[in-house]
């Protein structure tokens, strides 16, 4: 380890079977020692740490109980699974999330510990399924699948579609549901409320008591859990009459367990392992808990942090006025204006932006849970009846519910608008966090019209204009981080504004879509250096094409287009295909991301490696004017 001389119990665990033998009094050590491990490491790193300091004794637990990787342990989103990484050989957090470091995320390229890479909540049990019918299918009948998924993913449909298909099995997977009553907020809806009715009962932790005083013994104990999950609708479901949530779908059932008490966590775990089919475990554990300022203040700012002071839990740096603040200070403007403005978020109410609007009107927010498809069609209907819903997503999970986008929305000309936040680079979370897919697949949706707008002011305008339309669906993306300098339009052809001007009638245009107009004009700049007449253009409403393009473009030579979406398939092409069609005999290039999965590094990292920084395009763009002369 480099975070620190290694010494204490941590250092020795080089791999699961190194806890097979531990003491519960080392047990317990080692787990107080990972949590000053995590407070320490990713207060300089940033990172998830939250929930990592919530599943310390469950992936104990976990990894004593079960044989990773012979059993597949499968977390689902993923941001848990830094206890994980550290006992499975993987204890150097420096780099956390950077280039060359350890992943945010189990990434299979890391460890044979790790199964899924994708950071989308709600796929665990889907991939257990999947698992454990191959391990059946090939006579592995000793090999026990173990998705481990939070309360909040639940509340995604395909969980419980997964729940449906898993009922209905006879294969080996131990279902663990990790209930803090939160995401990233608390968890809403009725699945939050039948499990608190559980969670809270006094009987069942008088139960397992019961058990624990009368079951004496590691074979006693063995009895009394098996008995209990073989015979868990009449010994459990007896005592809380609202129990029978999992078991009414035909799923055993066992909880909730104290998920920070090593030994009932141990228990539980190894009696539904032994019963050999489809079993609940329900865990109740807490967020943050171990780390002072998580435990008194609010546990969801420890989510996910940025650097913070390990003592105090305040950022190191003050974050800077960011793009979402943007929209969330028109939103509220908005609401204030329009009755008929409703706010929906899945599950990430602070996050994109719609907590001082919640703050001010409280009835006027629709929080669906971990659930986009149902957000986007339910959306749909709310504009039926007369509402214009704002539906505010990460870029990245937008992608989940395409369908609904385009057959209950754009179908039905529904007035909806989407705020897709963090599109474009994301960069350290990881190949399924980028914003990198929305417009070569929005593009493609009849009537949507998409603005991606370049500074503070051009957001206030597109989300206004959005809000106006309400025969189709609108789209408006913006970046993740703070928004740069005001880009003022020069001059304005139609709908597309002149950023930058070297000389007059350019033989260059550089177009910049959204965020990456600041590239633009220094592309133009470094080509004007060259001698060259060029012009940087912008068009906040860039899809469908925009109808002052030809006139922009003017009798230019060379067209070349930045966008921080897929290269082929983005909006560049589609500029060019429409100036084409018109007789417009430009010579162009796009210049955007490949189309590939980008690995965890920083935004600028990413932007070098691929080629979209500012001295790689005007190098293009000069090769391409040298060889057409």
């Amino acid at each position: 380890m480099s975070d620190d001389d290694g010494a204490g119990m941590l250092g020795a665990i080089h791999g699961p079977v190194d806890l097979k033998g531990l003491t519960p009094e080392q047990l317990d050590a080692l787990a107080d020692e990972i949590r000053d491990y995590l407070v320490a490491s990713v207060s300089r790193t940033g990172g998830h740490l939250g929930p990592n300091l919530g599943v310390v004794e469950l992936t104990l637990a976990l990894h004593r109980v079960f044989d990773s990787p012979r059993d597949t342990i499968v977390f689902d989103t993923g941001h848990q699974s830094y206890v994980h990484k550290l006992v499975t050989g993987r204890q150097d957090f420096s780099e956390l999330r950077k280039r060359g470091g350890v992943a945010g995320y189990p990434q299979r390229s890391e460890s044979v510990h790790d199964v899924v890479e994708n950071s989308h909540a709600s796929t665990a049990l889907s991939w257990a399924a999947g698992i454990a019918r191959g391990y059946s299918l090939a006579g592995e009948h000793d090999r026990t699948v173990v998705p481990v998924i939070g309360d909040g993913a639940l509340t995604g449909g395909m969980a419980w579609e997964a729940l449906n298909s898993l009922a209905a099995s006879k294969d080996r997977v131990v279902i663990v549901v990790n209930d803090n009553g939160r995401s990233y907020a608390p968890t809403i809806g009725g699945l939050a409320q039948r499990l608190d009715l559980i969670r809270t009962d006094r009987r069942y932790e008088q139960f397992f008591e019961w058990g624990k005083r009368n079951f004496e013994g590691r074979g006693r104990v063995r009895e009394f859990a098996y008995q209990t999950v073989r015979h868990g609708k009449r010994a459990v479901k007896g005592l809380v009459a609202e129990s029978g949530m999992f078991e009414d779908l035909g799923l055993k059932y066992v909880g909730p367990v104290d998920g920070h008490d090593m030994g009932q966590l141990e228990r539980a775990l190894q009696h539904a392992k032994d019963f050999g089919q489809p079993v609940i475990v329900h865990v109740v554990t807490q967020k943050g808990r171990g780390y002072m300022p998580a435990e008194q203040d609010d546990a969801d700012r420890f989510h996910a942090v940025g650097k913070i002071h390990p003592e105090t839990g305040l950022p190191i740096e003050p974050s800077r006025f960011g793009w979402t603040k943007v929209f969330a200070e028109e939103m509220v403007r908005a609401g204030r204006e329009r009755e008929d403005v409703v706010a929906m978020t899945a599950a990430m109410l602070a996050p994109v932006g719609l907590q001082p609007f919640a703050d001010e009107f409280p009835d006027r927010v629709i929080d669906v849970g971990i659930a986009e498809q149902h957000a986007v069609t339910s959306a749909a209907g709310l504009a039926f009846a007369g509402l214009h819903p704002v539906f505010a997503v990460y870029a990245t999970f937008l992608n989940r519910a395409f369908d609904q986008v385009l057959m209950d929305v754009a179908l039905h000309k529904a007035g909806v608008t989407f705020m897709l936040d963090r599109a474009g680079i994301t960069g350290d979370d990881g190949p399924s966090h980028n914003g990198m897919w929305d417009m070569a697949l929005l593009r493609h949706v009849p009537g949507l019209r998409l603005a991606a707008p370049r500074d503070a002011g051009t957001l206030r305008e597109a989300f206004r204009e959005a809000l106006e339309i309400d025969d189709a669906p609108t789209v408006v993306r913006y970046p993740k981080g703070p928004v740069g300098d005001p880009i003022p339009a020069i001059r304005s052809i139609d709908d597309v504004d002149v950023i930058a001007e070297h000389g007059a009638d350019p033989r260059v245009i550089v177009a910049g879509l959204g965020s990456m107009a600041a590239t633009a004009i220094d592309v133009a700049a470094k080509i004007a250096a060259d001698g060259h007449s060029v012009a940087a253009v912008s068009a906040t409403w860039a899809h469908p094409v925009p109808s002052g393009l030809l006139d922009a473009l003017g009798s230019a030579e060379l067209v070349v287009t930045v966008e921080d979406g897929l290269t082929d398939a983005g909006l560049g092409e589609e500029w060019a295909q429409f100036a084409r069609l018109a007789g417009h005999d430009a010579q162009w290039i796009h210049r955007g991301i490949p189309r590939e999965f980008l690995d965890h590094a920083s935004r600028a990292q990413i932007v070098d490696r691929i080629g979209l920084d500012p001295s790689a395009i005007a190098a293009d763009a000069l090769q391409a004017l040298d060889t057409e002369a």
